[in-house]
């Protein structure tokens, strides 16, 4: 065997990094862990918003979840002002309740925000490998395409500042009047991004309610750019005479799951999962319950979506 020259260690690592962009999403230069069997679901902390930093990570253990996809925002777990005293202090904390913190959900908007940059670098020093920026809205008046321009610059400049930090910033698709609520749109704004460093958090909820039966062409279009996934349910109902999308446990909803986690396995995407529950518990007396009981409650449903979601992705 020849000895290695630094000119060819070179060229084949120029080689290997060139490469990078083309690896299939479940391959992770982060550290993350993927499994056939099972789905790696964390636990979106707005769920357990009435829970200290520990007994979120206490909480999250018990139920079976693989961490905690913190609230790092306006209202969160983490006030963004605050990120540089109380992030620490939170992942810290959450690992001495038993569980970890890889993800966080950001009100993270543009690098020229220094309260963004400050949540960035703060997050990359504890540890943090995905963020879920902030939605954009396009304005009342005025280009729509211009500004779907500006929104791809503001994702392209936080691609490179994350590639300097080693953090990855996705973008989640969200229905109704949202910059992204179709999928088309998040693939434009990921068009000049650096791909390893910022991608889509791909919903499937708000993908269905979106783009209906062309969901299926929207995740082929984005699936090398799913870099994580939000989970939950959905139906149409009439509320007060009106058709409304409603949030329903999963499982119960429109969203075919066995024909989703198929997709997946077939794309070969298996990447952290956040599970969102954003339907109403105990029905209309969970107002009148004790704060105990309908803390249970929250738990009760927590445990049987994951169980649920597990379930479907052993079958599919």
């Amino acid at each position: 065997m020849k000895p290695t020259t630094r000119r060819s260690f070179v060229k084949k690592t120029a080689i290997a990094s060139a490469s990078i962009p083309f690896l299939t999403p479940s391959v992770n230069v982060w550290g993350f862990n993927s499994s056939t069997e099972s789905l790696s679901v964390h636990l979106f902390s707005k769920h357990l918003q009435f829970l200290d930093y520990k007994a979120v990570g206490q909480k999250t253990a018990e139920i079976g979840f693989a961490g905690v996809d913190l609230t790092v925002r306006p209202g969160g777990h983490v006030l963004p002002e605050f990120v540089k005293r109380d992030l620490p202090i939170a992942i810290e904390e959450i690992k001495k309740g038993g569980s970890t913190c890889i993800m966080m959900a950001t009100g993270i908007i543009s690098v020229e925000n220094q309260v963004d940059v400050d949540v960035l670098k703060t997050a990359s020093k504890v540890g943090i490998k995905y963020y879920r920026s902030n939605w954009y809205k396009y304005p009342k008046t005025g280009s729509i395409e211009e500004y779907l321009k500006k929104c791809q610059k503001n994702v392209t400049e936080l691609s490179y500042l994350n590639k300097e930090l080693n953090i990855v910033g996705c973008y989640q698709n969200h229905s109704g009047k949202y910059v992204g609520s179709s999928i088309w749109e998040v693939k434009e704004m990921l068009k000049l991004a650096d791909k390893n460093y910022y991608g889509a958090q791909y919903d499937i909820s708000h993908a269905v309610v979106d783009g209906g039966q062309n969901w299926e062409i929207g995740i082929r279009l984005i699936k090398e750019n799913i870099k994580t996934i939000v989970l939950k349910d959905h139906k149409w109902q009439k509320v007060n005479g009106v058709w409304k999308d409603v949030d329903t446990p999963i499982g119960e909803g429109m969203v075919d799951f066995d024909k989703y986690f198929k997709l997946l396995k077939k794309y070969d995407i298996n990447v952290p999962v956040s599970l969102h529950l954003e339907y109403p518990i105990g029905g209309v007396d969970y107002d009148k319950l004790p704060k105990a009981a309908q803390e249970n409650l929250v738990y009760k449903a927590l445990k049987k979506d994951l169980n649920t979601i597990q379930e479907f992705w052993r079958e599919a």
